[in-house]
């Protein structure tokens, strides 16, 4: 018995000894995940950018409350091999859109706002283009966590069902009723945004009114969701959600090498975990016969590819595939 426990013992320090510990966002942590020939790239997505920023990104509470199950009858529908909804519904334009969260803790906010903006587009055939205000979940939905400090993305949905969201753009363009009031700020040692700080990003207040010279009013520009739910964590059953319904929110566990991704199909291979996560997924495929789920981030435009980033498909690799919720606009 001690002898099983002995060898048990050293095969799991051997395990951890052959992953060596790198400092978080480090040269030396890029080099060995492009070293070990993994199926993605990594790089420097943060030049400037303290720690303590990246973990605030990472604002989603996993396992809390859920939303009913939705089954998708798939039957014999054979699910194509890629399926990208930025093709699938090109006229609408919030689906290659890229958003930026700041230095807030608003990535629930942002993935419901997102995939909630291309549903509305895609089940009105396009007549209705609307972005849908981060903001406006983000600083009144009292029952989806605190604010800027993290959330829940089922709580998210909910909220659109019951109390509806009005429309709002990114920092700065005027865009809607609430557009985000938190700045983006500046990934680059050398750029013209304001640097990243673990500081900042307060919640917003939440107010009742649209920005100066908007109409129609806040109450009566309000979006509502029909129904919200959950999706069984399945891979035909998350194919077939987004693939008749448009994209969905997921929720994964972060590590610290998802921060340096720049290409590939990502899977976790080094670093501790840094938090919960909330992000859109819009499609699947395949590169070099590894599955992935296609996802949009909220880190801006110059994070990973363009914004963008593939995820192992089909293993629910960091929990990926048993938070996903989704819902129909009314």
């Amino acid at each position: 018995m001690w002898c099983s426990t002995f060898l048990l013992l050293a095969a799991s320090l051997s395990v951890s000894l052959a992953r060596p510990h790198f400092k978080p966002m480090s040269s030396e942590m890029v080099n060995f995940i492009n070293k070990v020939n993994t199926t993605w790239k990594a790089g420097h997505n943060f030049h400037n950018v303290d720690y303590s920023y990246v973990k605030r990104l990472c604002g989603t509470m996993l396992n809390g409350p859920k939303l009913p199950v939705i089954v998708q009858y798939a039957g014999d529908m054979k699910m194509p091999t890629n399926f990208d909804s930025r093709e699938q519904w090109p006229n609408c334009p919030t689906l290659k859109e890229i958003r930026d969260q700041g230095s807030c803790g608003s990535c629930w906010a942002f993935g419901a706002a997102e995939a909630i903006s291309d549903r509305v587009c895609i089940h009105s055939n396009a007549k209705v283009s609307v972005e849908i205000s981060s903001e406006d979940l983000l600083s009144c939905c009292e029952s989806c966590g605190m604010g800027c400090n993290g959330g829940y993305p089922a709580a998210a949905w909910d909220y659109w069902t019951s109390e509806g969201l009005v429309s709002g753009g990114l920092y700065d363009s005027h865009i809607g009723c609430r557009p985000y009031t938190i700045p983006p700020c500046e990934h680059h040692v050398n750029g013209s945004r304001p640097s990243c700080s673990g500081e900042g990003g307060h919640t917003p207040k939440c107010v009742f009114r649209c920005e100066p010279g908007y109409t129609p009013s806040y109450k009566v520009d309000k979006h509502f969701g029909k129904t919200s739910y959950s999706v069984l964590p399945e891979e035909e059953q998350i194919q077939s959600e987004i693939y008749k319904n448009g994209p969905v929110e997921g929720a994964f566990t972060v590590y610290e090498d998802f921060v340096l991704y720049k290409s590939g199909v990502y899977q976790h291979v080094s670093g501790s975990a840094v938090g919960g996560h909330a992000i859109k997924i819009l499609g699947w495929g395949e590169e070099d016969g590894v599955r992935y789920w296609l996802c949009a981030n909220s880190w801006n435009t110059d994070w990973g590819d363009n914004g963008f980033f593939k995820f192992l498909r089909g293993s629910n690799h960091c929990g990926i595939e048993s938070e996903i919720v989704a819902g129909i606009p009314k």
